[in-house]
């Protein structure tokens, strides 16, 4: 499995299947997401709160 990492194109994926595959993987990492801000609104909000000071402090 590994292997399969580490060089997927060497199975012949295609660009339409890692894409579809990466967009499953995106829709699950933001449910996961949800579902912890609902199980630790106390910890989600000090993070969101952390996130919104480094944009700010952030530079282009």
């Amino acid at each position: 499995m590994a292997a399969e990492r580490d060089e997927p194109h060497m199975h012949g994926e295609s660009d339409a299947e890692r894409r579809r595959r990466r967009a499953l993987f995106l829709r699950e990492l933001n449910e996961a997401k949800e579902l912890r801000e609902r199980v630790q609104p106390r910890r989600a909000r000090a993070a969101r709160a952390r996130q919104q000071m480094r944009m700010r402090t952030f530079r282009w």
